[in-house]
């Protein structure tokens, strides 16, 4: 990277935890100084503005999770084996994800849909990219006769994603890990009792 890249990153790493704790809306070009350590007029001599910085931050949060499930899943070799290592990622994850501010896709989700319209497009592509990545296990696992042929892998692709953010919205309200666990082991007996063969 060059210096110039070297330096948008580091604004991306050092403002992603402020703009996933504070929201999008309410960081403040103080907060970014603040965390940054530096001037107003780096941070704008390296983004447009604070709408470009908020997209870029969104970018790389959205692409850091997606890279932690990916990376989880591809050491997988059966379907159900993948989609339990899609679980698993936001059990073991899940302190990491809640001290970071909560899910970075769902929290901008909210800000996106009340107040930031300009993000709406990149969070929709996110979830889409999600459940696309969940119906393709589910697929595969039809194809390779781990799963019942007649499931609705959109379906129960949709299900999970809602299971997820709600587990780790509730986790993160009471502050009590195991609420995410819940969430995901009844996700697990759902798998067994519905979907597995």
């Amino acid at each position: 990277m060059s210096k110039a890249e070297q330096t948008r990153q580091f604004i991306i790493e050092k403002t992603a935890p402020i703009f996933n704790k504070k929201g999008y809306y309410a960081t403040s070009l103080s907060d970014i100084t603040t965390a940054t350590g530096l001037t107003k007029g780096s941070i704008y001599g390296n983004f447009k503005d604070k709408d470009d910085l908020a997209l870029h931050v969104y970018t790389y949060q959205s692409k850091k999770i997606a890279d932690g499930v990916d990376q989880q899943i591809s050491q997988q070799r059966t379907a159900l084996k993948k989609l339990y290592a899609f679980f698993d990622f936001y059990k073991e994850n899940f302190k990491n994800i809640a001290a970071s501010g909560g899910c970075p896709l769902m929290n901008a989700a909210i800000e996106a849909d009340d107040s930031l319209p300009f993000l709406t497009p990149k969070v929709k592509r996110s979830f889409m990219l999600w459940r696309q990545r969940l119906i393709s296990i589910l697929e595969e696992g039809i194809t390779s006769g781990e799963f019942k042929q007649h499931i609705s892998a959109e379906h129960f692709a949709i299900t999970f994603m809602a299971m997820i953010e709600g587990g780790i919205l509730l986790a993160k309200i009471s502050g009590r890990g195991k609420d995410l666990t819940i969430v995901l082991d009844n996700m697990k007996d759902m798998v067994d009792r519905e979907i597995k063969i």
